[in-house]
Parts: structure tokens; C-alpha cells; sequence
């Protein structure tokens, strides 16, 4: 594990990498949510399980995150530091694979096709808000222009697993809610739920880089 301090127009973004010694085949770059930070418990699960399968896990905290401040600012501000860095996630000379969860999947949505993602992974979008359909983020995720993965919880408030068009290709972690909590009753523990995450991510990754 090595940090990186990237410069951006919003302020210092930082990437932490996490590798193997055996070459990787790409670059997964995640980032955090508009909540919280890359301590979430499925980048953990990610950047704990993915180098030994043959992938760099590079998890990235927004200039907001780095500066300390609590609320994340406006989207085109999230696009544009996630876009300064991106030179850095190049770096290895790898595919890069454009991640986030919640907030930091739409980002990665968003810029995807301008950056030339390899592919986008979404981890719990946010399809709408809590209780407001109506307010559809879909055309976020259908206009990534690139192979993508969603992972989501079943029970997430933001978009069920069933609330999403037909023909995305979705993971879903069973009784999960937006940060894949699970409730005890369920009678399933964190480590089931983040094996179901990373199992669907390793394979769908085998799937393009063999």
C-alpha cells in the first residue's frame, strides 16, 4: 500500500494503491460517496481481495474528503478533480476500470466516455433519491458508454436492484441497504456480503481481461 497526492483544480486529491508483486492486468480506481470516505466497507473488501486476483486497486479521495470538509460540492466540481487525476491512474500503463460508490459512481458514469474508461464499476447508485423514483438518475448509468457493473443492496432506498432497466447487469447483495449493512436478522455476516461483492467483480473483470 503507497499513497499519492494529486494535484486538482478543486484542492489535493489522494490516491491509495494497493498491489501485488505479479503484474496486474488493470487498474480498478474507486472512489467514495458523498458520506463517507474510502473507509467504506466495500472498498475495503476491494482493495483487501483484488491484487491477488491480478487487478490494482487504486482507491481515491476526493479534494473535499483530502481538505477535511464535510459536505461534497457540486457535481461539475466532483467531475473535474476526478478528471485531474486520472493522468495518475493512467500512470501504470494499464486498462483503467472507472469506479465510485453512490456519488462516486455517478462521476464515473459521468466522465467515463470523455476519459476513456475501459469500463465503469457502480457500486450502490444512487438511482434516484430515497423515496423519489420520480427523480431518475438512469440516464447517469445508461450514458456511461461502457461496459458496467452494478453492485447494489437489495433493500438500498436509493434504487432496488428490480428498479433498474432491464439489461444492466447487476450483483445483488442480498438484504443490503445503501453502505450493504445487513441486518442481523438476515443471518448473514459482512464477510458473506463482501465475497458476493467481490466474487461478482473479480468475474466480471475476468470476463474482459481474460
Amino acid at each position: 500500500m503507497e499513497t499519492e497526492t494529486v494535484g486538482t483544480p478543486a484542492g489535493d486529491a489522494r490516491i491509495t494503491w494497493y498491489r501485488d508483486a505479479k503484474p496486474a492486468r488493470a487498474v480498478v480506481a474507486v472512489s467514495h460517496g458523498a458520506g463517507g470516505g474510502i473507509e467504506a466497507r466495500d472498498l475495503r473488501a476491494l482493495a483487501a481481495a483484488l491484487p491477488a486476483r491480478g487487478y490494482t486497486v487504486a482507491l481515491v479521495e476526493q479534494p473535499w474528503r483530502v481538505a477535511g470538509k464535510k459536505l461534497a460540492p457540486a457535481p461539475k466540481t466532483l467531475d473535474s478533480g476526478w478528471t485531474a487525476l486520472w493522468p495518475a491512474l493512467e500512470k501504470p500503463g494499464l486498462p483503467v476500470v472507472a469506479g465510485g460508490r453512490s456519488a462516486g459512481a455517478r462521476v464515473a458514469c459521468r466522465t467515463a466516455r470523455e476519459l476513456g474508461a475501459h469500463a465503469v464499476l457502480a457500486l450502490s447508485f444512487p438511482l434516484h433519491p430515497p423515496g423519489r423514483p420520480e427523480k431518475s438518475r438512469v440516464d447517469e448509468l445508461t450514458g456511461a458508454g461502457v461496459p458496467t457493473l452494478v453492485v447494489q443492496g437489495g433493500r438500498d432506498p436509493f434504487g432496488r436492484p428490480a428498479e433498474f432497466p432491464q439489461g444492466t447487469r447487476i450483483a445483488e447483495v442480498a438484504h443490503g441497504d445503501h453502505g450493504f449493512a445487513v441486518p442481523k436478522k438476515a443471518g448473514v455476516g459482512e464477510p458473506e456480503s463482501m465475497a458476493v461483492i467481490t466474487d461478482a467483480v473479480v468475474a466480471w473483470l475476468d470476463e474482459m481481461f481474460g
